[in-house]
């Protein structure tokens, strides 16, 4: 039985960098829907991984690591506000498991380790978005999140296909 577990970074080493950038990369690639549409190359995402470094570094973004027997296996992101009238919540971002571990419940491992980060940081509601059309919506209210919103044809993967981007939100 392997070891799974979900750890919060605060520091990306060149190592972690390079194992998130080809997980990224492979999510995309296998259809994932976390902010690109595929195909894509390492070069694609590496400036945008490369923002989510300086940001949790920053410290205004934590992430969260999901590792089966100490290897990187997904991601997600906490992005919480500099509000004060909103540190009372955060929003998950590019929640992710790589395709060769898809399938084995990881995915509700990985949100079960942010759903703990997040408690541990003092945070009461999470707020997360869905690209529409791939089913995803119900996967987090099997977590406990409620959709709240659908903001039709917010998302073009493609000329003449345009999907609604799903609101979420769970309260801790």
């Amino acid at each position: 039985m392997p070891h799974v577990e979900v750890t919060v970074s605060t520091r990306v080493d060149d190592d972690l960098r390079a194992c998130l950038l080809d997980l990224w990369t492979d999510v995309t690639n296998a259809g994932g829907a976390v902010g690109f549409v595929a195909p894509v190359t390492r070069d694609v995402v590496a400036p945008v991984l490369d923002g989510l470094v300086e940001r949790v570094h920053g410290g205004t973004q934590a992430l969260c690591v999901l590792r089966v027997d100490g290897e990187p296996a997904g991601f997600a992101v906490l992005s919480t506000s500099v509000s004060p009238l909103r540190r009372h919540w955060a929003t998950v971002l590019r929640v992710q498991v790589h395709p060769s571990r898809q399938g084995q419940g990881l995915g509700r491992v990985l949100m079960a380790g942010v759903h703990d980060a997040a408690r541990a940081r003092g945070l009461e509601f999470l707020h997360l978005t869905v690209r529409g059309g791939y089913g995803l919506e119900g996967f987090y209210e099997r977590l406990g999140y409620e959709v709240f919103g659908r903001m039709p044809g917010a998302i073009r993967v493609a000329p003449g296909d345009d999907r609604d981007e799903v609101l979420l939100l769970c309260r801790l």
